[in-house]
This record gives structure tokens, C-alpha cells and sequence, in this order.
């Protein structure tokens, strides 16, 4: 097991733990007006690090995974709540999920499209952001139609109410809260997205903790 100071030094050598934190899913995290912070479980696990390691901790607002990737190579975070996904791992150390999140399709009422099976067709665009680790996922699975990338979330279900696109691919909890901008929501889960707190790959010390942190917040045996 590696020492307090060790796992201090990798991530947090000024004294506090910068974490990335990815605002676009409110399942994850969000702002609480009531509580006057953020709240969710990317931010409460990141006060438990924070805690456990005896540190500050500054909570980093992005708008999407991709900014926050943006960002891994300008010293600007310490750890980022993220997806793990293989197009990152020659970069980044993951932990064990924290928790998964469902990706699905949004689709207007009028689309023949109800079941996820249905969209993987010649022809069949699909918007979906750009870096996110469902479109990644997406990606690998879809043999016929074609993905196209966004900046954002937002941006994917811009098109589809532009009639721009065929289906906009999202986390289920963004598309559900978004969906009253379009005509209809198409159920139907394409993966499961595991949510992980990324380290960079020299973390080693940190990366260690960080498995044995989540190893015990689940109360594994």
C-alpha cells in the first residue's frame, strides 16, 4: 500500500487535489442552489478522497469529457472523474467504476426507429460527441451507420431538432432531461458507461489508492 505522502506527491504536491469534474451528466454531478455546492456522486466521492488523504480539494467544472481531455497535458487537473474507455488507457491509470451510467438513442416520434438494434442501418446518421466515451463505445459497435462527431452533447441533439441528423446518441439522464425539445425519446439502452477517477499514467502510488479506495467504498469482501 502505498504512504500518504507518496500518493500527496503524485496528485496533490501543492497541498489540494485538483478534480476534474464532467457537468454535462447531472446524475454525476451537479450545481445544488440549496447547498450552495456541487453535489452528486463524482463531487461527494471526490470529499471523500479528499478526507481520507487528509488535503484540500478543489472541484474543476468542464463542460464535457472532451474538455477535460483537452486539458490533461496542460496541468490543470490532478484527477478527472471520467469513462474509461481503450482509446484512453495508453494516457491515463482508471480505478474500478464508481458507478455506471446508461447511453442511449433520442429519436423523434415520427422515426420508425424503437428499438436500439433498429438504428444500425445504411444510411442512418447518428450524432453523438466528440471524445465521449459512449461514442467511442458506439463506434465499435455499429457496422452500418455512420457517426458523425459534435462538440458537445448539446450540439448532437441541436442537430437532430434541426432535422440534421437521424438519432442523437447521449447519456440517458442528459437525453431524458433534454428531450422536451424533441418530439419523443426512443428507450432503449446501447451501454452501460463505467465511471471511473482517472489518474495519469505516472501516477502509479495514486492509481493504487484509487483501486483500493473504490475496492472499500464498495465494501468489497
Amino acid at each position: 500500500m502505498p504512504t500518504r505522502k507518496q500518493i500527496l506527491a503524485e496528485i496533490a504536491p501543492a497541498g489540494a487535489i485538483r478534480a476534474a469534474v464532467n457537468m454535462s451528466n447531472s446524475a454525476l454531478v451537479r450545481w445544488d442552489d440549496e447547498a450552495g455546492a456541487l453535489v452528486g456522486p463524482s463531487a461527494e466521492i471526490a470529499r471523500k478522497i479528499a478526507e481520507q488523504l487528509d488535503c484540500g480539494l478543489f472541484l474543476i467544472q468542464y463542460g464535457s469529457a472532451a474538455d477535460i481531455l483537452a486539458d490533461a497535458d496542460g496541468d490543470e487537473w490532478d484527477i478527472a472523474f471520467i469513462a474509461s474507455d481503450p482509446s484512453r488507457a495508453d494516457r491515463f491509470s482508471f480505478s474500478p467504476p464508481y458507478i455506471s451510467v446508461k447511453a442511449t438513442y433520442l429519436v423523434p416520434d415520427s422515426s420508425s426507429f424503437r428499438r436500439v438494434q433498429d438504428v444500425d442501418v445504411e444510411g442512418v446518421r447518428i450524432a453523438s460527441a466528440r471524445s465521449a466515451a459512449y461514442t467511442k463505445q458506439l463506434e465499435r459497435m455499429l457496422e452500418r451507420a455512420t457517426v458523425f462527431h459534435t462538440d458537445n452533447p448539446a450540439a448532437a441533439v441541436d442537430l437532430l431538432v434541426g432535422s440534421q441528423c437521424d438519432a442523437a446518441a447521449g447519456l440517458t439522464e442528459y437525453l431524458i432531461q433534454t428531450s422536451v425539445r424533441v418530439s419523443g425519446f426512443a428507450e432503449g439502452t446501447f451501454s452501460e458507461i463505467p465511471q471511473t477517477i482517472a489518474v495519469h499514467k505516472s501516477a502509479i502510488h495514486a492509481s493504487a489508492f484509487f483501486a483500493d479506495f473504490i475496492h472499500d467504498l464498495h465494501g468489497a469482501p
